[in-house]
């Protein structure tokens, strides 16, 4: 079993790094491009176990070239199983089209999502397959209800052998072009929360809505934090984030201050 000890100093940005690797099973950040810059960063994950994979939140149309070239170092496109949609957002998943179009895979999305897809221009649904609001699985991973943070059909995704939460959009920072780095730690932690926490007082949608995901995340003891924005929390950064979040007021919580 073994997870990325390495420096931010020492990441191959571009072409993506193994969070996880046991030789048989891999969890892989497919790593920023360089058509990113002036966009929203974004963050695309890849789980190989065997010869089967599956994808999560692989993105938006102008990232796609990037994300199936990091891809096909790591495993055939023929032989991805499953795509994971946290929820509809075009930085998440309006590259679907394409998706379906190079591999053979079942889409994974909240059923509440599903008639949205057509928008993306998806005239088969037959391979869209809606995940109730309790979550369940997808192939051995566990879908886990987030809802509400920040989609109210929100669902995340836990690896229970590398023990990473793949977390959508909890966790997200707001890097600038400039300032880009993969993990968050012990070290770091404190500074980091200037990058996300704008995000999340605006985004998140109540305080109660985090306390219900920072209960449940916990029971899971995950490793690592995998969020769609920003940088991969690890080993004691995970629990300062929860601790953090779980103290954050948000959303309605500040309605009036937002609304000045």
């Amino acid at each position: 079993m073994e997870y990325c000890t390495k420096s931010n100093a020492d990441v191959d940005i571009e072409n993506g790094e193994l969070l996880y690797d046991d030789g048989e099973h891999k969890f892989v950040w497919l790593g920023w491009g360089r058509l990113e810059d002036g966009l929203i960063q974004t963050n695309q994950y890849l789980i190989v176990h065997g010869k089967k994979g599956t994808l999560l939140d692989p993105g938006g149309i102008h990232i796609f070239p990037k994300v199936v070239s990091n891809v096909t170092k790591y495993i055939d496109l023929d032989d991805i199983e499953y795509i994971f949609f946290s929820h509809q957002d075009p930085d998440v998943s309006s590259g679907i089209p394409m998706w379906l179009s190079v591999t053979n895979a079942n889409v994974y999305i909240s059923e509440l999502w599903v008639r949205f897809l057509p928008h993306f221009g998806i005239t088969d649904l037959s391979r869209i397959k809606g995940l109730p609001d309790s979550g369940g699985r997808v192939g051995e991973l566990e879908v886990i209800p987030a809802h509400f943070l920040h989609a109210p059909g929100n669902l995340i995704v836990f690896d229970p052998i590398s023990k990473i939460l793949f977390n959508g959009d909890i966790g997200a920072a707001v890097f600038s072009d400039t300032n880009k780095y993969l993990f968050v730690d012990k070290d770091n932690f404190n500074s980091h929360i200037n990058l996300m926490e704008g995000f999340h007082k605006r985004y998140m949608a109540s305080s109660n809505a985090c306390r219900y995901y920072v209960n449940k995340i916990r029971s899971l003891a995950p490793k690592m934090l995998a969020p769609q924005h920003g940088a991969v929390f690890r080993f004691e950064a995970v629990d300062m984030f929860l601790n953090w979040l779980n103290n954050l007021k948000c959303g309605a919580d500040i309605i009036d201050e937002i609304s000045r």
